[in-house]
Parts: C-alpha cells; structure tokens; sequence
C-alpha cells in the first residue's frame, strides 16, 4: 500500500512534495485539480465547502488520479472525525489547532488500527483508493489494507497556536505523528505576528516557523507547510520543508479570473485610448 500513495513515496525518498488546496466541492473539480500536476491534495473540510458525502466523492477522483494522493484535513481532533476521513480512502489525514503531546497521542490513537490504536474496521471504500499504479491496478484487499493502514497512512499535526510551539520538541517526538504542519495564518495570530500581507511575515514569525522545521527533523518527522503561491512554496521548499501547498481551488479561481478581466478591461481601455488619439490627430489635421 505505502507504493499506492504518491505523497509517502516522496516523503520517504527526501523529495519536496507540492500540494494543492480543495475548498469547493465537486467530483470534477476534485479532478481537475488533482490532474493539473500537485502530488497531493487537501480535501478541507474545515474551512472549506465540502460535506460528508462530497468528501467522499473528492477522495476518491483524486486516488484514481496515478501521481496525486488525497489527504483530508478534518474540523478537529475528534475520532469519529478521523474515522470518517480515513474511510474514504484518504491517504492521510490533517488535524487543525492540536497543542500537546497528550492530544497528538490521542490522535495517533484514532488513526490506528488496534493493537496501536482504535479505529474501527469496516469501510467497504477505503481500499479502492490503494489500488497499484502498474497496469494490474490491483486493489488491496480488505485484509491487506487492515495490516498495512497503520505503516501506511500519514497522520499529520498542524501547528497554530503558542502552546503548541511551547510544546513542539514533545509533540513531534510522538510515536505514530508523521508530519508537523506550519498554518502560518493561525500561527502568526496566536503569537503576536498576524500576516497582513501576502507573502510578508515578521521576522519572529519566520524564527517561530523554523522551529517547528527543526523540531521535526531532529525528531525524524517530516515538516511541512501552507503556502499559496508557487514562489512562496519554493522558498518553504529551498528552506528545508518536505510537504508544501502552493495554489488551491479558491485561489487559482479568484486569481485566474481577476487577471484576465483586469487585461480586457485594460485592452479596451487601450483601444479607446488609441481611438481617441487618432480621431484627435485627424481632427488636426483636418484644421490646418
């Protein structure tokens, strides 16, 4: 199964993996999202638009999409949360605001089948999306995904608040918690240093977001963090984080169609401009 889920494999081989961020629902935009090129994708059912039932459709356009893995990030550490998410065939799930070591175990708990956890078994769903990426596009069978789900799915904490930085070196030596996630938004609020602009962080902020960096690979955790545009990812990237979003749905709409109905409205601008300044020209010339 860890063969079947592109973001491990890059993980694992030291490779910055590059994520996008679903907040709309829809089967096709799951799709389109994850066939235009991100190793992984963010069902967010935390701030985003998506219900239950969407989040099961998103997952699974997304798992059969050969380079790209599905990671549900949930509203709260809540277990029946997890369950669901990790039904669906998520290859991992993101857990928002955790603040302790304590409450990272109790996620840990959630995400692994017994004896290391407690998660139930049952999902008829989940399987599907572990299907092998050779030609067989053999699908793991109930049993298999039961024995190999705990070695296999990604359980990854999000870093938001000061308590968690207070926390972090016991945090991210949690047995079981696979990757330390930066929400730079939440972090920078919780400590003093909102982001007001896009793409500038005060320098504390910066200081507070390394630490979490170092944490996790002096503990043997990967690091990851939310970005929102391709140069800020690979500045994250060039910085040494593993797991990186650099666009998302919301994003690539609202910027895509800002620009091109700014140049239009910018070319008509110009083309009346340019009627304007020949009709004047003419008129000149006409009174001379």
């Amino acid at each position: 199964m860890q063969a079947a889920s592109p973001l491990r494999r890059l993980l694992t081989s030291s490779k910055p993996a590059f994520g996008a961020w679903q907040m709309l629902a829809g089967t096709n935009n799951a799709r389109l999202l994850a066939r235009a090129g991100p190793d992984w994708i963010c069902v967010d059912t935390e701030h985003g638009n998506i219900s239950d039932t969407e989040m099961h459709e998103a997952v699974a356009a997304i798992a059969a999409t050969p380079s790209c893995s599905p990671i549900v990030r949930i509203p709260a550490a809540e277990p029946w949360m997890v369950k669901r998410a990790l039904d669906t065939g998520a290859h991992g799930v993101m857990v928002p605001l955790l603040q302790t070591a304590e409450e990272a175990k109790g996620l840990v708990r959630a995400t692994k089948f017994p004896p290391r956890g407690m998660r139930g078994f049952g999902s008829p769903f989940a399987m599907g999306a572990f299907a092998s990426k050779d030609a067989s596009a053999k699908v793991p069978s109930a049993p298999e995904y039961l024995q190999q789900a705990n070695d296999t799915l990604l359980t990854i904490i999000q870093i938001e608040t000061r308590e968690a930085l207070e926390n972090i070196e016991a945090i991210a030596a949690t047995e079981g918690v696979d990757v330390l996630f930066v929400g730079p938004f939440d972090l920078g609020n919780n400590i003093g240093f909102p982001i007001l602009e896009a793409g500038k962080m005060d320098e504390q902020l910066t200081q507070a977001i390394e630490k979490v960096r170092a944490a996790a690979k002096e503990k043997g955790k990967w690091s990851g963090i939310y970005a929102s545009s391709g140069d800020e990812g690979r500045k994250w990237s060039d910085a040494g984080f593993d797991m990186i979003s650099v666009t998302g749905d919301v994003i690539a709409l609202q910027t895509h169609v800002t620009q091109q109905v700014g140049t239009a409205r910018g070319s008509m601008a110009h083309s009346a401009y340019t009627t304007a300044k020949g009709l004047a020209s003419r008129a000149a010339g006409q009174s001379t």
